[in-house]
């Protein structure tokens, strides 16, 4: 099924998105919660029936009169308070064409375990606006990635059990202000500033039952669910990104083994896979230079809007808008 968080009387409100109608939850089974974060804790018992009401609702045994047009809502992030955040790093082709752009040897370590960072999971956001400051717009970049939910509480969670602790699939897009991510890791900690003022997830939660058809095996030697669902970004109506989130090398089965490890993960906690391959303008500017050294670097600019399509979860657009405050903290630096 897809769910769908919108705004609603001033609160967040949980709907399924059925034929581009938004239905609320609770509205149409006095059991289902009015929110996703009461869905999620509340998994086990939810899903069953909120499954039945989906089914009634698509055959016409529930009235499809009751449903808002999705274009009329203002929707959330499908998870608007998420209990963390955590991004991953799991897709070879982007790691190996980072490297390689910058001169660099493919770091073995990639190959022996999957990593992740923690991000502001109080900056999560979904479609509309992303409001940036002068400084962000410093090399400001967009990151293409698939993101789960995690559904139920556990710890030193086995990959080959993960997948029963994903509540769905989304599209992320972690932004990126280059100048600030590169500046303050050169001192071995971040990417902090450079990250913690938009993460974009939406526009709608898609769970694994509605996915079944796309699964392929994990790639050799690794464990858990993969999907071959296509991956595009276009910047302003023009595609600059393409991939596949089958293209994963780490699946999420195996970077939730990683993040439970001695740690209680919660449910609520949102986990993106990582850039894919082509997946960034700090990726495509750095392979372009390459092979003609004159090239103009291309970056996010106010008014550019940015769109990204996941096959089966549907397509999320932001619109990048310049803060009226025209403060600095790269100007504040003592040297």
């Amino acid at each position: 099924m897809k769910l769908v968080s919108y705004l609603s009387n001033g609160h967040d409100q949980l709907a399924f998105l059925v034929d581009g109608l938004l239905f609320d939850c609770d509205a149409m089974h006095p059991e289902l919660p009015n929110s996703m974060n009461m869905f999620l804790h509340y998994w086990d018992d939810m899903f069953p029936i909120a499954q039945q009401t989906e089914a009634a609702i698509k055959s016409g045994r529930l009235s499809k009169d009751r449903g808002l047009p999705i274009e009329e809502a203002m929707l959330l992030a499908p998870v608007p308070f998420p209990t963390s955040c955590r991004d991953g790093y799991a897709f070879r082709q982007h790691v190996a064409a980072a490297r390689r752009n910058r001169k660099v040897d493919m770091i073995p370590e990639f190959d022996q375990y999957p990593i992740f960072y923690f991000t502001n999971h109080h900056s999560i956001q979904g479609p509309g606006d992303i409001v940036c400051m002068p400084d962000h717009f410093e090399k400001l970049d967009f990151e293409l990635e698939a993101a789960i939910v995690i559904c139920r509480n556990g710890r030193n969670i086995r990959a080959e059990h993960a997948d029963q602790y994903i509540g769905g699939l989304m599209i992320m897009n972690d932004m990126s202000a280059r100048r600030l991510q590169m500046e303050e890791m050169l001192l071995n900690l971040g990417p902090a500033k450079g990250k913690d003022f938009s993460t974009v997830i939406g526009p709608c939660l898609v769970t694994l039952d509605e996915l079944e058809q796309f699964e392929i095996p994990a790639k050799e030697g690794h464990v858990g669910k993969s999907w071959n669902l296509s991956m595009k970004c276009w910047v302003n109506g023009v595609q600059v990104s393409e991939g596949n989130v089958g293209d994963m090398d780490w699946t999420f089965a195996e970077i939730i083994e990683r993040c439970s490890y001695g740690v209680n993960i919660q449910a609520g906690d949102v986990i993106g896979s990582g850039t894919v391959g082509t997946g960034c303008f700090l990726e495509l500017n750095g392979t372009r230079k390459l092979s003609d050294p004159n090239y103009v670097e291309q970056w996010l600019q106010p008014g550019d809007k940015v769109e990204m399509e996941i096959a089966g979860l549907g397509r999320l657009s932001n619109t990048i808008v310049q803060e009226e405050d025209a403060f600095s903290i790269l100007a504040k630096k003592k040297i």
